[in-house]
């Protein structure tokens, strides 16, 4: 089983990056914060969940050993695979997740795709006394930003580059999130950038 790799970012597809380790190309699903920071040609050393189906043998990414336990601790609640458990961690930061399953924030939790108010539910109830017990040190940090907004990572699916994407965001011309529409705020984003030097 592959446990970590340590390569350079030749390709970014959908939710997936494809880092070279010596001349040969691993397609690892990642978390959509890493998928954002992530750019060609920059070295990357990722925490490796090796997933073996009969049709498939899957690589899922993450930036540290805590993040791919998280992971782990997620697909071992009933009903939650591999692609949900990355959605929740695409959606939540860990140090969110703790929060939310700590106070029961179904909401929260339902907000990752894939999840309904159901497997929420189960999520809070059987993480409840694992994830903060188990990964203390997110307890105390905060996400840098609102990791439920989908204009970032759409924008990042265009092939910008994380400066790029920060830049259109903090511009007064592009609104808020909850403002306008994703549609109306990608528009006024690539406004931005068209016009950038």
């Amino acid at each position: 089983m592959i446990a970590r790799l340590a390569g350079t970012v030749v390709d970014r597809d959908g939710e997936h990056l494809v880092i070279d380790v010596h001349g040969v190309g691993y397609e690892v699903a990642v978390p959509g914060a890493l998928l954002l920071d992530a750019a060609q040609g920059e070295p990357l050393t990722l925490m490796i969940r090796t997933v073996v189906r009969e049709d498939a043998f899957l690589l899922y990414g993450f930036p540290s050993a805590q993040e791919r336990e998280a992971f782990d601790l997620l697909r071992g609640v009933s009903g939650v695979g591999p692609k949900v458990a990355m959605a929740v961690l695409s959606t939540l930061t860990v140090p969110a997740l703790a929060r939310a399953i700590a106070q029961d924030d179904i909401s929260a939790l339902a907000r990752a795709p894939g999840v309904g108010k159901r497997t929420a539910t189960r999520l809070a109830l059987e993480l409840k006394d694992k994830l903060p017990a188990e990964l203390p040190l997110f307890a105390a940090a905060a996400p840098k930003a609102d990791p439920a907004d989908p204009l970032p990572l759409a924008l990042a699916r265009l092939d910008y580059r994380k400066s790029e994407i920060d830049a259109a965001m903090a511009d007064p011309s592009v609104p808020a999130q909850g403002a306008a529409t994703v549609e109306q705020r990608l528009s006024a984003a690539l406004k931005v950038l068209m016009r950038a030097p």
